[in-house]
């Protein structure tokens, strides 16, 4: 039984190291694409751009949208863990 806690609370402190970590990545992201789309900008006021710069906010763009799904589910996914296992001890 004791065994069994403590494999729970070693599954929680992954899943937290993992979040965090899912989280710092979207916040750079997230900077690395307003990056992106600003140099856009600045590059095509200045005539037309190569299409490496046309593209270059699509790579953070797709990452961002990943991580954002993953922090968007991730409430509902433990909501339902934590029914699964409520139900599971009664």
């Amino acid at each position: 039984m004791c065994q069994g806690i403590e494999l729970i609370g070693q599954r929680t402190a992954l899943a937290s190291k993992w979040s965090h970590w899912i989280r710092q990545s979207h916040r750079w992201l997230s900077m690395a694409f307003t990056l992106t789309v600003v140099t856009n900008f600045v590059v095509r006021a200045r005539g037309e751009p190569p299409a490496w710069v046309t593209y270059s906010p699509l790579l953070p763009l797709f990452l961002l949208l990943f991580s954002g799904l993953y922090m968007f589910a991730l409430p509902y996914v433990r909501r339902w863990r934590s029914a699964r296992v409520s139900r599971a001890a009664a």
